[in-house]
């Protein structure tokens, strides 16, 4: 079984740098799909300062996944941006592992902000789901124009521009901390009547 190291990454880690960009791209080409780009030097100041994770082969220590955090609206809003895994080391689950530690990790550093992504990916909308995320609509993002901005670079701009940026498609989704969802139980089902038999009366 391939064993991986999943960690939040260091200036050791940033000379992977060239090598995630170029798979950024490579893999949205493969699926089609339109992706915000990031250069080089961007990729590398976020894992230098430990605002990427990464995992890596536990054997060779390559790079195996990535995926940086990007802060919003002053900490309100923060996102899990650019997660890719590198295609021999796909099908071992890497990908919900690797997400699964970039929201604990986001959680623990801002706990009361609202986590959010867009992505075209199933997959991703599937571990998102696991998470907590729900789908919402765009005006539920953050209305950071620097965020926005950052999608200029994707081949699908000219579409979220025309369509006032309330839909593009991205799926957008939403982790809200202060909306803890309610466990469901028979009484609160509306199509199951629970009834209890009552205890017979003692003499």
């Amino acid at each position: 079984m391939k064993k991986f190291v999943i960690k939040a990454s260091g200036p050791d880690e940033s000379e992977f740098a060239p090598q995630i960009c170029r798979e950024m791209e490579e893999s949205a080409k493969a699926r089609g799909t339109g992706i915000a780009r990031r250069s080089v030097d961007y990729i590398r100041e976020k894992m230098s300062k430990g605002d990427a994770f990464v995992a890596l082969d536990s054997e060779t220590l390559q790079i195996a996944g990535f995926c940086y955090i990007e802060s919003w609206s002053h900490g309100r809003y923060i996102a899990n941006s650019g997660l890719i895994i590198f295609p021999e080391y796909r099908r071992f689950g890497l990908a919900s592992r690797l997400k699964h530690f970039a929201f604990t990790e986001s959680r623990r550093r801002f706990p009361s902000a609202k986590l959010f992504g867009l992505t075209t990916s199933i997959a991703v909308m599937s571990i998102n789901s696991d998470l907590g995320y729900r789908p919402v609509t765009y005006e539920n993002l953050t209305d950071d124009e620097e965020f926005w901005a950052g999608c200029r670079s994707c081949v699908n701009y000219a579409t979220l521009r025309a369509k006032d940026r309330k839909n593009c498609f991205c799926t957008a989704m939403l982790f809200d901390p202060e909306k803890k969802e309610k466990k469901m139980t028979l009484e609160d089902h509306p199509t199951i009547e629970v009834r209890r038999e009552e205890e017979p009366s003692k003499c």
